[in-house]
């Protein structure tokens, strides 16, 4: 789906003339004449609706409520230690601004893109939000989403949607009431007043009455229909334009701008500014006051010698802030999946092991597989020349077994003599019952229980498949290898576990 601004159009004035008689041909060239002189006249008077303030009776329904509390919704992209990165900082954020932070669905591997900061190519926030929205509707709609558990009330889908607070344990977060949080699933059935349960029936026509108005929701989050007072804020800045503060460096330039060369190329010619978000965004602001602050990415990474897009890593004067920006350091997974991972390494491998965590299908990374090899050639030689024979070895890649043949994979796997080696597929058992448990505890709609969009009633849908959850087992695994890590340079993925590892997450 794709949806742009709502177009209207002017209407031409009265012509009033005294009666005039026209010969036959003459009559309907006139009429064509002022016809598109009318058209012409009504185009340049036009002005969209999405430019013009909302009257009382034009508001959206989404905002003739009462407010009260105050959301932070964003738009995650890309892959899985991407989005735990953008989670993080939209955890900061919302801690900042005070607001209840929507918590996502984890996206499919790449659905959504953003670009690239450095060469200023990103999507436009609007077409970002909404291409986000589309894709954790589809997940809705495709009926591979929904575990609902409240007294009285038990709807089950036994799917593939995954929400980050499933994944990432954020226990430790609410109980404090540091940061409130509230799923993606929760308030779409509030914000849109829809009943998503409608995801389990077969009735089309229901389907698209539920389509149609999330279509309408999204288009309005996304920011397609411009800013709504006490209601509505869509940020338009990025990383092309805004680098977020907290407490210091307001209003002025950042260190890393575009060179001339660059602008001229992409045709533009802004520069990129430094701006506390509190008082951008915060109380006594145009945002501070909407009930909804939507931004785009929320992705930050270091670059000659600044920030992307975020650059908040201390608040000495905020003990409130401070005290998140430690927690959210690092984020654990949830007990089931550190205790899957725990066991596969204490009871299947049973010995001291590396982890290789060897990406090499996609994007840059199929390019170099020569160099990705070549490192854990020398960590396994050093091995072999120290410890004892065969050397455990636990294989994390992209590439699937069968293929192996003819790589430095099928080399290792065919010295048994020397190496042992392991691998964890989604079908095995240890994975499938890892994610039955992680349905059945449902964290993500633990968060905050709000009936009020379902009638109560007992429903169940077939169940389709599990949440794929072998990526975050395997993390676990590389988490708890004592032997050392190999991972391949540039990867998320790596970063990632190196920090599992540094934080002792197999303790």
């Amino acid at each position: 789906m794709d949806f742009g601004h709502r177009h209207g159009g002017g209407v031409a004035g009265k012509w009033k003339k005294r009666p005039t008689i026209f010969t036959s041909y003459r009559a309907p060239l006139l009429l064509f004449a002022f016809t598109v002189i009318a058209i012409f006249i009504s185009s340049k008077i036009f002005i969209s609706p999405s430019l013009l303030p909302l009257s009382s009776d034009s508001r959206p329904p989404q905002c003739t409520h009462t407010p009260g509390e105050k959301y932070l919704w964003y738009a995650p992209h890309s892959g899985f230690s991407n989005q735990l990165s953008e989670f993080r900082n939209a955890i900061l954020m919302a801690a900042i601004l005070n607001r209840t932070l929507i918590v996502p669905p984890v996206l499919d591997h790449h659905a959504v893109a953003l670009g690239s900061c450095p060469k200023f190519r990103v999507l436009d926030p609007n077409e970002l939000r909404f291409r986000v929205w589309n894709h954790s509707i589809q997940l809705i709609h495709d009926r591979r989403q929904f575990y609902w558990m409240n007294p009285g009330c038990h709807i089950s889908l036994h799917l593939r949607y995954v929400s980050m607070a499933d994944i990432v344990d954020l226990s430790s977060l609410v109980a404090t009431s540091t940061v409130r949080f509230m799923d993606f699933r929760i308030f779409v059935s509030k914000w849109c007043e829809v009943n998503l349960s409608l995801a389990c029936t077969a009735d089309s026509s229901m389907h698209s009455s539920m389509l149609e108005k999330l279509r309408q929701c999204g288009s309005l989050l996304s920011g397609y229909d411009g800013n709504v007072e006490a209601c509505l804020f869509a940020s338009q800045e990025d990383c092309r334009t805004t680098v977020w503060t907290y407490q210091t460096d307001d209003g002025v330039l950042d260190s890393f701008q575009a060179d001339e060369e660059l602008k001229k190329k992409r045709k533009f010619s802004f520069s990129r500014t430094r701006k506390d978000v509190s008082r951008a965004l915060g109380p006594g602001s145009t945002a501070g006051s909407a009930t909804v602050l939507a931004f785009g990415s929320l992705f930050t990474g270091p670059y000659k010698r600044s920030e992307s897009h975020i650059d908040i890593h201390e608040a000495p004067n905020d003990q409130r802030v401070q005290l998140v920006i430690q927690k959210i350091e690092f984020l654990q997974f949830v007990p089931e999946i550190l205790n899957a991972g725990k066991s596969f390494a204490h009871e299947t491998i049973s010995a001291p092991f590396l982890c290789a965590q060897l990406r090499l299908l996609d994007g840059q990374f199929k390019n170099h597989w020569d160099g990705t090899f070549q490192v854990l050639k020398q960590n396994l030689d050093s091995l072999k020349q120290k410890g004892t024979l065969p050397i455990h070895v636990f294989i994390m890649t992209d590439l699937p077994r069968f293929n192996w043949t003819g790589s430095y994979l099928g080399d290792l796997e065919k010295d048994s003599d020397a190496f042992k080696l392991f691998a964890l597929r989604d079908d095995d058992k240890l994975v499938a019952k890892t994610a039955k448990k992680l349905v059945n505890a449902a964290y993500g709609l633990k968060l905050q229980y709000v009936s009020s969009s379902f009638d109560g009633r007992e429903q169940h849908c077939s169940p389709l498949s599990l949440p794929d959850i072998l990526l975050y087992v395997e993390e676990t695994i590389c988490g708890c290898a004592s032997l050392g890590f190999v991972g391949t340079a540039g990867s998320t993925i790596a970063n990632s576990i190196e920090l599992m590892r540094k934080n002792h997450a197999c303790s």
